[in-house]
């Protein structure tokens, strides 16, 4: 799971985004304001603020640096561009195939002494 988070005038914005199973969350000041499933190079997300103004979210894939990009627009305007390298978009495949052989292991023992 991919995260990115930003303060925009008081307001807690976040964006999470899955690398395996496709799942995108917007969440503002904790509440989740929007979600999708994605399974391609980009998307966007349009969330209303605590001041009636609209925001949009974009996320996506740089092709030439492997970054994943978070842009934030209010009112057609670019406030943040938030970036996540190939590092963290390794590690976080990692912890979640570590998660699963761990799962599988588990069953596996469990199996045994049954």
């Amino acid at each position: 799971m991919i995260s990115f988070k930003y303060d925009l005038n008081h307001e807690n914005i976040e964006v999470q985004a899955s690398n395996w199973c496709g799942l995108e969350q917007t969440f503002v000041n904790g509440q989740r304001v929007s979600s999708k499933l994605n399974f391609g190079h980009q998307s966007e997300h349009s969330v209303t603020l605590k001041d009636g103004k609209p925001a949009t979210l974009h996320l996506f894939l740089d092709p030439t640096t492997e970054q994943l990009i978070c842009e934030i627009y209010k009112q057609n305007n670019l406030v943040a561009c938030l970036k996540q390298g190939k590092k963290e978009l390794y590690r976080s495949r990692q912890k979640i195939q570590q998660t699963i052989l761990g799962i599988g292991l588990f069953a596996v023992f469990i199996l045994t002494i049954s």
